[in-house]
This record gives structure tokens, sequence and C-alpha cells, in this order.
């Protein structure tokens, strides 16, 4: 259901369920969760890319067919475990990257939605499709989508059901990058290699200070980013930076 690998310091997740549209069926969750486990103990991890096994389907979300079989009460449970999962992704302590290799509905955009940065494939098709289904995102899709593009946007999505191609989610700001569809997931992780270099504990508090900020009003937001600022000072990465600058040469940071 799950493969994971380690790509120097990228931590590479993919969604291994290309014959069901890589749904996400409860066993899928429970290994995803497993493995967020394990990077988040891993100090070599400095990022992660999230991406699905073949080259149609990121993630076509929830597993229609599994949830055929379960109650009303099962739903909503199973519902509410997608959204616990997706609230782990963007907890991540390090920068998560979507690399979004083929298109992806429902509670795969909102998987998708939840990772730090996201990178489409350019055929890509993309959608919060719930209520052309007569249900409503579930799993934060009416909450991140809104505050990633903006209220009116969201709505329209929403409402309409539409699937919107690579080119439209990148101007509405759903994508940050769209890579040519050959060699796709090595380009996504180049694009990693740039993140990686950095200090991986400024890139973790830079992260903290982001997501929590989000929610302050500037002045908090600021106090805040003050205090994760101090907590960089101290740390032999710094030191290495400094020392590396001064010497022309690219820094060698231990996260320390």
């Amino acid at each position: 259901m799950i493969e994971f690998n380690i790509n120097k310091k990228i931590g590479i997740i993919t969604l291994n369920r290309e014959k069901s549209a890589n749904a996400l069926n409860n066993q899928l969750l429970n290994e995803l969760n497993e493995t967020i486990t394990v990077i988040n103990n891993n100090e070599e991890i400095n990022c992660v890319i999230i991406t699905g096994q073949g080259e149609k389907v990121f993630s076509a979300g929830a597993d229609l067919k599994e949830r055929e079989a379960m109650t009303d009460l099962e739903v909503i449970e199973t519902v509410k475990y997608i959204g616990e999962t997706v609230n782990n992704i963007e907890q991540i302590k390090v920068p998560v990257i979507a690399a979004m290799n083929g298109s992806a509905f429902g509670g795969g955009l909102e998987l998708a939605l939840a990772c730090d940065i996201r990178i489409g494939s350019e055929d890509i098709m993309i959608g919060l499709t719930e209520t052309s289904l007569a249900i409503i995102p579930g799993a934060g899709g009416t909450q991140r989508l809104t505050r990633l593009i903006g209220l009116g946007r969201a709505k329209q999505m929403i409402f309409t059901a539409d699937r919107v191609d690579a080119i439209k989610a990148y101007e509405y700001g759903i994508l940050e990058e769209v890579f040519p569809k050959q060699d796709f997931l090595n380009q996504v992780i180049t694009y990693a290699n740039k993140i990686i270099h950095n200090g991986p504990l400024a890139l973790q508090l830079a992260k903290q200070a982001i997501n929590q900020g989000i929610n302050m009003n500037i002045k908090d937001g600021l106090n805040l980013e003050h205090e994760f600022y101090k907590k960089t000072i101290p740390t032999e990465d710094r030191m290495e930076g400094l020392k590396a600058f001064k010497e022309k040469r690219k820094p060698e940071y231990k996260g320390r």
C-alpha cells in the first residue's frame, strides 16, 4: 500500500494502489501514519516527497468501493480518520512536497493541500468534487483550500465540483510549480535538493513559524517568529553557515 524510500536526505512516500487509483482505504491510511512516525523519528530526513504509483492518478481520494459496505457511522469515522491522517501530514516536522504525478480529486487533493509545496505534472486534473456526490469535503478541503486561494475561488471550485487542469491550478495558486510529465519524479527530487542543502533546524523552525503564525494576528505572528529565530542562534549549523560563507564554500550542516 505504501512504499517508502530514502534518497540521500529525502524521504519518498509512494501511495501504491495503482489499480484502485491510489484511493485512501484504511490499510493505506494505517501504513501512511506508521510512515509519518518513522519520518518524524529520523534525524537524517530533511524533506519528504509524497507521490502516487503510476502516471495517471496521484490519488482519487476516499475508496468508495470500501465505503459501500459501511454503515453511516463507519463512513463518518473513516472520513474522520482521513482528516486526522491529513493533519498528521501537515504536521510532519520537515518540508513536504506533494509530487502530483497524476490527477487528484476529493481526499486526494485534500492530502496534497496539507503538504507545504505542490508540484503538478503538466497533464493532471484536480478538484474537490464531493458536492457532485451530495457530500462536502470532509478532510480539510473547505478550510485549507480557502486559506490557500481565497474565499471566492474556493467556493467556486467546491460549489461547482469542477475539475481544473494544471495550468489553471497554477494560476489559482494551488500548484507552486508545473513540470513536464517526462521524468517527473526526478525533476521533483532535483527541486527537493534545493531544500535539503539548507539548515535542517532552520527549515523545521521556519515551517513551524509559518504554520502557526498564519492563524495569528500580525503582532503575535511577529513575536512567534522572533522566538523561533532565537532558537537558531546557539546552533552549530548557524556558525557553520557563517564560516562557509566566509570561506566561499558550501556549508555542511549537521542539524545541530
